[in-house]
């Protein structure tokens, strides 16, 4: 998961690095969520997610200090817990949740209704949708209800229950850290709130008795050893910054069009990796989901 961010930039040809950054939110995200599949072999939701995300907000956290950025300032700490606590610790540890028992295709389709989401609660603020915009709403909204009749989310009602939370928890922390919540600028930012929001994920992880869980199991696997390692690195540094490269070097549509192909990826790589099952009337209702969010992207382009 990730809040899509309207920010205007001019228009510049396609450099091979904008190209390398496409790639990069494209695969590499959409190939995150069979790896929390991977991972949770032997690897619980919460500690599985938590530790994936302090980790990588400290190497973060390093990295912009070494390189003379300033540390965020006690107000933008306590903005990163409110904010890490409802897009990591309710949104992706929903997801992880999730995937327990309904397939990791099924949940980025679900996932892809999240501009929907965020441009709905924008309204609370009084910014509403165009025409365009209503209907990519409208559409996307739709699209989620028939994938709630889907076999995969029917078999599993608490998947069900936790992929919604996690949309609604990540959608009302995107959007408050936009306008209430503001957090340090940059990539220093980014690494708080994956700190906060990793150790309130871990604090879930102990209340949900996973560290009993997984000292009974004697372990994690190597495979989810693997798998984890690949989230912190790929998922977590080098798709988040390929993205936030986007945004200052191409527009906002484009930076955002992970939003409609990443199920696509994940959903194919489910299938063909993940030996999971989707149903003909699922790949329609992801593809009413996506039609969509097309529609919302398109319609957010500035006028004239």
């Amino acid at each position: 998961m990730s809040a899509v961010l309207s920010v205007p930039t001019p228009r510049r040809a396609l450099s091979p690095l904008v190209l390398a950054c496409l790639a990069a939110t494209w695969l590499v995200w959409g190939s995150t969520y069979l790896a929390i599949k991977f991972a949770l072999v032997s690897l619980p939701p919460f500690f599985q997610m938590g530790s994936r995300f302090v980790v990588a907000g400290l190497l973060l956290l390093a990295w912009c200090a070494w390189r003379g950025k300033p540390l965020p300032t006690r107000r933008q700490w306590l903005h990163a817990v409110a904010v890490g606590a409802l897009m990591l610790g309710g949104g992706m540890g929903g997801t992880a949740y999730a995937e327990q028992t309904v397939g990791s295709g099924l949940v980025v389709a679900f996932i892809a209704v999240l501009p929907v989401l965020m441009a709905a609660l924008d309204a609370i603020w009084g910014v509403y949708p165009r025409r365009l915009e209503a209907a990519g709403i409208a559409v996307g909204l739709v699209g989620v209800l028939m994938l709630t009749q889907g076999a995969g989310f029917q078999a599993s009602t608490a998947g069900l229950v936790a992929i919604s939370t996690a949309c609604v928890s990540w959608s009302i922390g995107s959007v408050l850290s936009q306008r209430k919540l503001p957090l340090a600028p940059g990539a220093m930012g980014f690494a708080s709130e994956m700190i906060c929001g990793g150790l309130v994920l871990l604090a879930l992880a102990g209340l949900d008795g996973e560290y009993v869980s997984l000292a009974a199991r004697g372990g994690p696997t190597a495979g989810s050893l693997i798998a984890w390692a690949y989230l912190v690195v790929f998922g977590s540094l080098i798709a988040f910054n390929a993205y936030m490269v986007l945004l200052s070097h191409a527009s906002s549509g484009l930076a955002s069009s992970y939003s409609f192909v990443n199920p696509v990826i994940a959903m194919l790589l489910g299938v063909t990796l993940g030996g999971e099952v989707v149903t003909h009337s699922e790949w329609l209702a992801a593809g009413v989901v996506l039609v969509g969010v097309v529609l919302l992207l398109v319609g957010r382009r500035p006028r004239g």
